[in-house]
C-alpha cells in the first residue's frame, strides 16, 4: 500500500502546483542597451500592449494549443501594416516565460508590480 502512494506522489506533485497565468507584464532586456528592457502586457480580457517598443503595437491575445498569439500593427515608414505573431510556449512559470519563434528563443521575466 504504501509503495503505490508513493509511487503516485510525483503525479500527485505535479497536479497540485499552480498553473502559471500569462497575464501579466513580461520584459526582457533590449539587446545592446541592458538598462532598457522591452516587452508587452497581456491583460485578462485579451488586450494585449507592448512595452518599450514603439514602432511595434501589439492590440490582442490568446493561447491556444501550447502558443502565444499577438496580433497588432508595426508602424514605421510612413506605413502601418497589421500582422499576427505566434510563439511556442516552451516554459510559463509564476514568474519566467520561454518562447520560441522558429529556432529563436525568447525569455522574459515577469515585471513586479510596483507598490
Amino acid at each position: 500500500m504504501l509503495r503505490g502512494v508513493i509511487a503516485c506522489l510525483p503525479a500527485i506533485v505535479l497536479a497540485c502546483q499552480e498553473k502559471a497565468d500569462p497575464v501579466g507584464t513580461w520584459l526582457q532586456p533590449v539587446p545592446g542597451l541592458s538598462d532598457m528592457e522591452q516587452g508587452f502586457t497581456l491583460s485578462a480580457d485579451g488586450k494585449a500592449s507592448s512595452v518599450g517598443m514603439a514602432t511595434l503595437q501589439y492590440e490582442t491575445w490568446r493561447q491556444e494549443d501550447g502558443r502565444l498569439i499577438l496580433t497588432g500593427r508595426s508602424i514605421g515608414n510612413g506605413q502601418t501594416i497589421a500582422f499576427t505573431d505566434t510563439f511556442r510556449i516552451e516554459r510559463l512559470t509564476p514568474d519566467s516565460l520561454v518562447l520560441t519563434k522558429g529556432t529563436q528563443p525568447f525569455a522574459y521575466g515577469r515585471a513586479v508590480a510596483a507598490e
